[in-house]
């Protein structure tokens, strides 16, 4: 029951968080989030399930399987378990969200209990998304999800907050309605009587789908795949539905983006490896081409845009969508490397981008712009802050020993070796490219605004940062050399859980 334990006491936390006055609202919500870090990172070394969650014949750890009740003769469960694909994504999520609100001390100085209240909210549903194995269940925590982001973006953003929390909810939203049509369209024409991810997978990976509306089994399985790659392709977010994500970034507070950018991204990812790539393997692998293309346009395009932007948080949002890019490839190139590297980057790029943001954050705290025409010479006044987000960017560039460098490896010798994509050394070639044009954006940024001749626009006193601001972004660069110097703290579980979708080998 820990599982149910640590949703539990999240929602609590989160609601005596609300209540409580906004002078101490802060430390309380980071002194109630370091218990589901406890509660992680215990399971974490007591996990013990083999094989994948939803694949006959593998183990769930911590799990519960409850009857619900009964609707139009599908039973709905309370079903929750772990295997080594969500797991480590519970860890960050869990991690993550303790020093979001950590950096929040310093930003959030309005309404302080609700917006602490909304993060854990917000945790508590995202421990569910990763946790939950029946889809009707899964889907009311990964909606849950957009309520306490909508806003945190709406309410605490910047001058154009209210077009971008609109603008995150819209597409996020209409995208789950298509992601739910296609889905259903599958359930209803399988001989399940419940809504449990394992055995609606087991049927479609044993040829089970029946015709609907007068098309075949086949066509209703592509039909319902593209629907739903869809739908988890704009959580993702992948080109060319990706323009939500820098209006939110930019109009989000430091806090809210690192947990986007973090964790919410990976929502996308992590249903697109439980739903489309483990359930219709058959389908992904007749539209693989298609789908790294979409994967290396993202890689190449998402550098490009960051490449042409002036306003810092805005360069790191444009390259989460390059690096979600190689997410994708990973997937889509079927090998054990290649699936449990893009799952291994999952928590990579978030340990890093969090790091990006909040360092980009702390020193917007401090100088009140982000531009890069604004400010130089950083690294004199906020040495410890500069030094992080240098370690972080060269982190980002894939620099060894850096977990960044562990994951794509995975990816690029994945995807280089991969049988089931046609041209794959190509794929992976162009991918490879994406790496060139981030350490040009990234080097250029940081030489504009670390380096030389020390010059701010604004009319504030720059100075170096308090530690509550510093202490996040030290924990999080510590993060990315131990998963980057012992990538296997992560990467044996994954693959424990992702050779069974290759039908017992790479």
């Amino acid at each position: 029951m820990i599982l149910e334990t640590l949703i539990g006491f999240t929602f609590v936390a989160a609601l005596a968080v609300f209540l409580s006055p906004d002078e101490y609202a802060g430390q309380l919500a980071f002194g109630l989030s370091l218990l589901p870090v406890v509660g992680s990172l215990y399971m974490w070394s007591q996990f013990d399930a083999t094989g994948n969650a939803l694949v006959e014949g593998g183990s769930l750890a911590f799990a519960t399987q409850i009857d619900w009740l009964t609707v139009g003769g599908y039973t709905l469960q309370w079903f929750v378990g772990l295997d080594g694909i969500s797991l480590p994504l519970i860890v960050l999520s869990t991690v993550l969200t303790s020093l979001a609100i950590l950096s929040a001390w310093t930003p959030i100085d309005v309404r302080q209990s609700q917006f602490y209240g909304l993060m854990l909210f917000m945790e508590a549903n995202l421990i569910g998304v990763f946790s939950a194995l029946d889809f009707f269940v899964w889907f009311v925590f990964w909606e849950a999800v957009l309520v306490p982001m909508y806003f945190l973006i709406g309410v605490w953003g910047g001058p154009r907050r209210e077009y971008a929390a609109i603008k995150f909810f819209v597409y996020t939203n209409v995208a789950s309605l298509i992601m739910f049509i296609g889905f259903m369209a599958l359930v209803f024409n399988l001989p399940v009587d419940s809504f449990g991810l394992p055995a609606i997978a087991g049927a479609l990976r044993a040829g089970e789908l029946g015709g609907f509306l007068g098309l075949a089994p086949d066509a209703l399985a592509t039909v319902a795949f593209a629907a739903m790659f869809f739908g988890f392709a704009v959580k993702v977010p992948v080109v060319p539905v990706h323009t939500w994500l820098p209006d939110a970034h930019v109009e989000a507070p430091t806090p809210a983006s690192v947990m986007l950018a973090g964790v919410l991204l990976k929502m996308g990812t992590y249903a697109l490896l439980r739903f489309n790539f483990t359930m219709m393997p058959d389908v992904a692998q007749q539209l693989a081409v298609p789908i790294a293309a979409i994967a290396v346009l993202s890689v190449i395009y998402g550098a490009m845009l960051a490449l042409a932007q002036q306003d810092l948080k805005r360069i790191v949002a444009y390259s989460s969508v390059s690096s979600m890019g190689y997410v994708i490839l990973g997937l889509v190139a079927y090998t054990e490397f290649g699936i449990g590297g893009a799952t291994f980057q999952m928590v990579a790029h978030g340990l890093i981008s969090g790091l990006m943001f909040m360092a980009v954050g702390v020193i917007y705290n401090v100088t009140h712009t982000r531009m890069l025409g604004d400010m130089s010479g950083m690294a004199d006044r906020m040495p410890i802050t500069t030094g992080i987000l240098i370690a972080g960017a060269f982190g980002y560039m894939g620099l060894p020993l850096m977990a960044g460098f562990a994951a794509e490896f995975f990816i690029f010798q994945g995807s280089f070796t991969s049988t089931v994509l046609p041209a794959a050394p190509l794929f992976t070639a162009a991918a490879m490219f994406g790496i060139v044009i981030v350490a040009g954006y990234l080097l250029w940024a940081i030489q504009r605004t670390l380096f030389g001749e020390f010059s701010v626009e604004t009319d504030y006193e720059v100075t170096r940062a308090q530690f509550h601001d510093t202490a996040p972004l030290a924990v999080l660069l510590l993060c990315t050399i131990a998963l980057g110097v012992a990538p296997e703290v992560f990467f044996g579980m994954i693959t424990d859980a992702v050779v069974p979708l290759l039908g017992g080998g790479a």
